[in-house]
């Protein structure tokens, strides 16, 4: 079975339980093995720590009041599931060795936020940096993160040649890259890969702390974006001219 198979009918499937795009310790879809691409490994195991509840890699916090007010107004055709950030106590670096200022990707945090979708974090706070955080994405095919909010910018870079699917509030779209996105703060997003192989997407936020608010969406198993999917793919099929 595809990679891109496996992903989307279980993603639908959750769907149709009614469990959305939430997911905790208990999640199926974060048990499906994908045989032919592996998965990065998180960093945190699931459970209690440091007196936080991580699930995926990542700490889960119940959502405030002031948080459900401010999402109902800007955005009430969605529900705010719960808050995510990173695990564990942050430890400033000196910032006086080489290797606090040049780090490998492999040193870095990795949390799973949806199915087939993994992230290499970068959190500012933790690596000396004030105003900068960057993730590096693993994005299967068909692998995509919940509907989510920042509260600041985001910027997507893509730099090769492959086909993106994005919802960007209301919107659904595909760009292939290579490519850089806006995504203004507080507007709901999340992407999709409509490629064959894996997509490494930079994400880029100016702030020191990596935090999301997840909602109760997974924008790429209606008809309309089953069907933008699929004109996209056989575009990629069928060269021009062809």
């Amino acid at each position: 079975m595809r990679v891109r198979e496996i992903v989307l009918g279980v993603a639908v499937a959750m769907l149709i339980g009614g469990c959305g795009s939430h997911h905790g310790p208990a999640s199926p879809y974060h048990d499906v093995e994908v045989p032919d691409i592996p998965e990065p490994r998180v960093t945190h195991a699931a459970g209690q720590a440091h007196g936080e509840t991580i699930a995926h890699g990542e700490v889960i916090v119940p959502v405030d009041e002031a948080q459900r007010q401010l999402h109902a107004q800007h955005h009430p055709q969605y529900k705010v599931l719960e808050v995510r950030r990173v695990p564990g106590p942050v430890t400033q670096p000196a910032m006086k060795e080489v290797t606090d200022f040049a780090l490998q990707k492999k040193d870095l945090e990795v949390i799973n936020p949806g199915p087939g979708e993994y992230v290499h974090v970068m959190e500012g706070q933790r690596h000396g940096y004030q105003n900068l955080t960057i993730g590096i994405t693993w994005t299967a095919p068909g692998g995509a993160p919940p509907m989510h909010t920042h509260q600041g910018e985001e910027a997507h870079v893509l730099t090769k040649g492959q086909k993106i699917m994005y919802a960007l509030g209301d919107k659904l779209f595909v760009k292939e890259g290579p490519y850089i996105i806006n995504i203004p703060a507080g507007v709901p997003h999340s992407f999709t890969n409509l490629d064959d192989e894996v997509a490494e997407l930079v994400v880029i936020f100016p702030t020191n702390v990596w935090e999301y608010d997840v909602l109760d969406s997974f924008p790429f198993s209606t008809p309309e974006a089953q069907a933008m999917a699929a004109d996209a793919r056989r575009a990629k099929a069928t060269p021009t001219g062809k």
